[in-house]
């Protein structure tokens, strides 16, 4: 096909793939006008940047019948021409709740993101906010242009001052100013015993502290200035931060270069302690022997902003990175590897009688004893995590999951949070590109987050349980963009409580899919194949008729491989806390077509086998002779085939599916021909 002939094509689907991606992001509902059908245009919210994402929301009132949108575009600042973009997800009405955790009702709004955009950049936005039954203030009002710049890689301040740390007993020439110990070159003055808490911070927003190859461990048993053995932290020995650096000029803790740098716990509970410490910046450091390494942040208590964690490693850690304060925000964990206490050569869930079959097989324990947590866990805004390798943990990537940002919490519900508490939810969150392995549970768990968190290229194996999460989601969209998931012997998705918002793209899921209990959710151009985890291939629960699913692929298996729960026609969305009497209606069926032609969903959807890929075995989570395998990024090839039936099958999805090279794009996490993303730390 001549170049121009195939360019003047995929412009053609990019147009139709538009107009599919506003039906997946705004309600299927009745278009007739009426009292309140107009959309009056209300607070316009710019969330956090991120690296290479930005987020946004409209508030709006009116549009009773939900057939308003929001369009889309952007360029670079100073660029001519304009680019669509995902259309805003419509929400509004969507209940979450959980018994004194959750009780929320979304507002009457739009949200979504800009996607994979340069950093440091400048781009200008464009929302133009369309209805039938009319926008009051006309189109003037319901139009906004916004210019944002994505964040900048954190990267250390130039000009600042430079110490250098060297480990007790260092053998050889130093550099000045020389300290030995952390807490010596942090602070001012550094005594250990009665006076270790009298330091107080020497260093400045700008400055390096190089610390040299060694070990640097705590060692309680002695008192006093016993330098030898004593690295003057306190009792506890944990390493207490206390300096702010700022955004341009964080205070930055690195390796000098010249050999490994280990700070041991020697099993304590906490080795470094950042919550009233903003804009600290680790670097090139190994963590180890310690239940939390680096705390960032306490519910109601405190929490650091502009955390920065880059090529580190942390060894035999309960949990890596932690904070569950609504006041931290902005984190960058990147190009790091976290390496848990729990079973490196088995599978093991940590519950449920499929698991416990495996209680008494020699070497293994069940329930298998929580040695290791989570690798990150975090709430607030703007957060990145990238490019990280995770194994060995019950749960590997989290949002923590409390609802509502602290000090907003309703005595009764349901509610959303006040205005005043807008700046504190767990929006605009990045996890991106990382390579998780051997949980327990999830994988990626973005329980409790709100609006426009990017979960997007990772590679998920050996997940125990669900390696996608949201239990629930309280906002949306939540999006799960060409993820790989391989060998979840419990299925792939685990979504409960009413779960809003939760969006669904190029995904490439090799087990099965089974949606309990959301609502306004949207799958488009995934590819789901069976694994023998659950009865039932796809099965959606949605709490709203706005849900919708097409243009994937799927390997049918078993006797009823399609199920959709939904309410009765006619009904909007029916209460999640048992108070309503509206009950939903379950439907299954044995083949794709059947099942396409009752609800809908799923007409332009193929079916498929393993041999449209490369290379990929096909598992049986049954099997208890290999269900406790784990598996290496280097089993399987998920590339598609030649002639596979996945590709040219997709729907056009902007900043998704852009540069897609057949007549349309490719069903699954890869295109054909593109080459496979890197996951996990990339090389130097």
């Amino acid at each position: 096909m001549p170049a121009s002939t195939r360019s003047r094509l995929s412009l053609l689907l990019l147009t139709l793939g538009l107009a599919a991606g506003v039906g997946v992001l705004r309600a299927q509902t009745p278009t007739s006008a009426g009292a309140g059908a107009a959309v009056t245009p209300g607070e316009f919210v710019i969330e956090h940047p991120t690296l290479i994402n930005l987020g946004f929301e409209w508030h709006v009132s009116g549009d009773r019948n939900r057939n308003a949108r929001v369009d889309v575009s952007f360029r670079k600042a100073g660029e001519a021409a304009w680019r669509p973009g995902l259309p805003l997800l419509r929400l509004g009405g969507e209940q979450v709740y959980w018994r004194n955790i959750f009780n929320l009702v979304l507002p009457d709004m739009f949200a979504g993101s800009l996607l994979d955009l340069e950093p440091d950049t400048a781009y200008e936005a464009r929302f133009v906010l369309v209805d039938p039954d009319g926008v009051a203030g006309g189109a003037a009002a319901g139009t906004k242009v916004v210019t944002v710049r994505t964040r900048a890689e954190p990267r250390p301040a130039e000009g600042g001052r430079v110490f250098h740390v060297y480990p007790v007993k260092w053998q050889g020439p130093k550099i000045e100013p020389a300290f030995e110990g952390l807490m010596c070159a942090y602070n001012y003055y550094c005594g250990a015993g009665d006076t270790s808490p009298g330091g107080r911070p020497r260093v400045k927003p700008g400055d390096t502290v190089l610390v040299h190859a060694g070990l640097y461990a705590y060692h309680y048993e002695f008192y006093a200035n016993n330098t030898a053995i004593n690295a003057t932290t306190t009792f506890e020995g944990t390493y207490y931060l206390t300096a702010d650096g700022t955004a341009e000029r964080p205070i930055v803790i690195k390796a000098a270069g010249d050999g490994e740098v280990i700070f041991d716990g020697r099993g304590n509970f906490n080795l470094f302690n950042v919550k009233a410490a903003d804009h600290t910046y680790f670097e090139g450091l190994t963590f180890r022997n310690t239940d939390i390494a680096i705390w960032a942040g306490t519910q109601a208590i405190a929490g650091a902003a502009g955390l920065t964690v880059k090529r580190c490693r942390f060894e035999d850690v309960g949990m890596g990175v932690f904070s569950n304060s609504s006041a931290s925000s902005d984190f960058y964990i990147a190009d790091s590897v976290f390496l848990g206490r729990n079973d490196p050569r088995h599978l093991t869930g940590w519950n449920g009688p499929f698991w416990q079959q495996f209680e008494h097989v020699e070497g293994q324990e069940y329930p298998p004893v929580m040695k290791s947590y989570t690798a990150i866990r975090l709430y607030g805004p703007g957060h990145v995590v990238a490019h990280n390798y995770v194994a060995h943990f019950h749960d590997g990537i989290d949002t923590e999951m409390y609802g509502h940002p602290d000090g907003s919490h309703p005595v009764e519900g349901p509610a959303y949070p006040p205005r005043e508490f807008w700046e504190r939810r767990p929006n605009a969150i990045d996890v991106y590109n990382n390579l998780i392995t051997n949980a327990h549970d999830n994988s990626i768990e973005m329980d409790g987050s709100m609006h426009n968190v990017r979960v997007m290229r990772n590679l998920l194996i050996n997940s125990a349980s669900h390696p996608m999460s949201t239990q629930p989601s309280a906002g949306g969209p939540i999006y799960f963009i060409r993820n790989v998931v391989y060998h979840a012997p419990g299925g792939s998705t685990r979504m409960t409580a009413g779960s809003p918002g939760v969006v669904f793209y190029n995904n490439t899921v090799l087990t099965e899919t089974a949606a309990a209990a959301g609502a306004n959710a949207h799958w488009r151009n995934n590819l789901i194949l069976g694994s023998n985890a659950l009865a039932t291939l796809f099965a959606v629960t949605s709490y709203s008729n706005d849900s919708t699913s097409d243009y994937n692929g799927f390997r049918p298996a078993g006797a009823m491989p399609f199920s959709w729960t939904a309410p009765p026609a006619g009904v909007a969305r029916v209460p999640v806390d048992g108070t309503g009497t509206v009950k939903t209606e379950t439907r299954t069926f044995a083949t794709m077509a059947a099942y396409a032609a009752a609800t809908g969903q799923d007409r332009h959807s193929v079916t498929l086998d393993y041999d449209g890929f490369e290379r990929v075995t096909r598992l049986d989570a049954k099997d208890l002779a290999s269900v406790q395998r784990l598996y290496t990024a280097e089993d399987l090839d998920v590339r598609l085939r030649q002639g596979s039936a996945a590709v040219d099958r997709g729907v056009a999805l902007p900043t998704v599916t852009d540069g897609f090279t057949g007549v349309a794009p490719d069903l699954g996490a890869i295109e054909l021909g593109a080459a496979p993303p890197i996951y996990g730390p990339r090389p130097r």
